[in-house]
C-alpha cells in the first residue's frame, strides 16, 4: 500500500538543511485586480523586474525566524485624511506593572538608561502634556503643554511628583513626535504656584534627545505673564541662542489659531474662562477710550 505522497523535496542535504528549504506556499488571491493579496498587488510586486524569481535564492523563514516590523510597537492609522502616530507603549517602555504594595509603575528608556515611573503619583496630573494634531504636511506634531495642570508647591511630596512627571513629559515627548514638531506651552491661569522651577526645565532641557531638541520648530507661549518672561530671561546660560530664537508669544488663542489648526488642540476650561475674562475687559476699555478722549478734547477747547 503507497503512503502519502512527499510534500518536500529531498536533494541530499542534511535534515536541518531540508528543513530550510522547506517551501510553504502563502494564501493568495490569483485575481488579476491590484486588491489586497492579489498577486498584482503592491504586496508581491513593486517593479516589472520582480518577475524574474530565482527559486533557489530563496530563502524561508523557519520557527525561528520573525519579522521586526510586523509587531514594533508603533503604528500609522489614518483619520479624517491625517496621519496619526499611535503606539501601545513608549519606545524601550514596557508594560505598568503593580508593585507588592500596589502601586503602578512603568519603566521607559531615556537618553539609554532605563528609568522607573511611578505612575500612581503623577496620575492627576497627566493632561499636562497633550497630542494637539498635526500642521502642515506630514506628520509635524503639536504637542500642548498644559501649565494650569501642574501640582501646587505646596502639596505633599511635590519634589517627587514633579521628579516623576519630568520623566513622564520626556519619554512622551519621544512617543508624540515623530518628525519635526511644536510644542504650545499654556501658560494661562495658571498661579505661581503651579509654575515650574528653573531646575525642573533645565533637567527637562538638557535630558531631551538632540534630535528633538533640533526638531522642535517652535515654540509658542500662550497668555505670558511677567512671571515666565523672567524665568526664561534666567534660563539663557543653559539654553542655546537657537532655541530662544524659536521662541514666540501670543496673547489670545485667536492669534494661535492663526498659526496652528485647533481642531485637536484641547484647551482648559480654566484658559477659556481667562480668554474670556480678557476679551470682556478688552471691551470695557475699548467702549471708555472714546469717552476720555473726547472729554480731554473738550477741556482742550
Amino acid at each position: 500500500m503507497m503512503g502519502n505522497p512527499p510534500t518536500t523535496l529531498n536533494v541530499g542535504e542534511s535534515i536541518a538543511q531540508r528543513k530550510r528549504r522547506t517551501l510553504v506556499a502563502p494564501d493568495m488571491n490569483l485575481s488579476l485586480d491590484q486588491s489586497e493579496g492579489s498577486v498584482l498587488s503592491d504586496d508581491f510586486l513593486e517593479t516589472p523586474d520582480d518577475l524574474d524569481i530565482n527559486v533557489d535564492d530563496i530563502e524561508t523563514p523557519d520557527e525561528t525566524d520573525s519579522l521586526e516590523f510586523i509587531n514594533n510597537g508603533n503604528e500609522l492609522e489614518w483619520e479624517d485624511d491625517t496621519p496619526v502616530a499611535t503606539a501601545k507603549r513608549l519606545p524601550g517602555e514596557s508594560e505598568e506593572e503593580r508593585d507588592s504594595s500596589g502601586r503602578l509603575w512603568r519603566t521607559v528608556i531615556i537618553g539609554d538608561q532605563e528609568q522607573r515611573i511611578d505612575m500612581q503619583v503623577i496620575r492627576p496630573y497627566l493632561r499636562v502634556v497633550t497630542h494637539g494634531g498635526y500642521y502642515g504636511e506630514g506628520l509635524n506634531a503639536i504637542i500642548v503643554f498644559a501649565a494650569c495642570y501642574l501640582p501646587d508647591s505646596s502639596c505633599e511630596d511635590y519634589t517627587y511628583i514633579m521628579e516623576n512627571l519630568f520623566l513622564y513629559v520626556v519619554s512622551s515627548l519621544e512617543l508624540l513626535v515623530a518628525e519635526d514638531y511644536m510644542i504650545v506651552y499654556l501658560n494661562g491661569a495658571t498661579p505661581r504656584r503651579k509654575m515650574p522651577g528653573i531646575s525642573w526645565l533645565k533637567r527637562c532641557y538638557q535630558m531631551i534627545d538632540r534630535k528633538l531638541r533640533k526638531n522642535l520648530k517652535c515654540l509658542i507661549i500662550a497668555h505670558p505673564t511677567w512671571f515666565i518672561r523672567t524665568v526664561l530671561a534666567i534660563s539663557r546660560p543653559f539654553i542655546s541662542v537657537k532655541f530662544m530664537d524659536k521662541i514666540r508669544y501670543v496673547h489670545t488663542l485667536e492669534e494661535l489659531s492663526q498659526i496652528i489648526p485647533m481642531e485637536h488642540v484641547q484647551i482648559p476650561e480654566c484658559v477659556l474662562q481667562l480668554e474670556q475674562e480678557q476679551q470682556q475687559t478688552n471691551s470695557t476699555l475699548s467702549k471708555e477710550r472714546p469717552k476720555s478722549m473726547i472729554a480731554e478734547v473738550g477741556r482742550d477747547i
